[in-house]
């Protein structure tokens, strides 16, 4: 995602996640409600496909937490955040479920200004 960087901090504080991004995750979010927990059906410019197992572990935690996952509310941004990690910016997005506008699920995911391109590396309760 070109110009990522110039708008992410390179400091040793949490932020909140700038508005700009916000999209990126909604179309993950929403990749994964349809049944895509790969990424790669067709894709999301910018973010990497999941390996299989990842993908499928992912999945489990969501069915595991007990609640269906929902599309991210507006109240996500209150508590999402992101950290420089001396070569990538890490990403904790609060995800939505269906009786939960923000739980305490998350999405954990790397941006490398190298490569451009978003990871989504796991779903898990921090």
């Amino acid at each position: 995602m070109a110009g990522t960087a110039a708008i992410l901090a390179r400091d040793d504080d949490e932020h909140p996640i700038p508005p700009e991004i916000h999209p990126i995750f909604r179309q993950i979010v929403d990749a994964f409600l349809a049944g895509d927990w790969q990424l790669d059906s067709p894709g999301i410019p910018g973010v990497q496909p999941v390996d299989a197992e990842t993908a499928d572990w992912m999945a489990a935690n969501v069915r595991d937490y007990g609640s269906a996952l929902a599309p991210l509310d507006a109240a996500t941004w209150q508590r999402s955040v992101y950290h420089w990690m001396d070569g990538y910016w890490d990403f904790l997005v609060d995800l939505s479920m269906v009786d939960e506008a923000v739980s305490d699920l998350a999405l954990q995911a790397r941006y490398r200004e190298d490569s451009g391109m978003f990871e989504v590396r796991s779903i898990y309760v921090p």
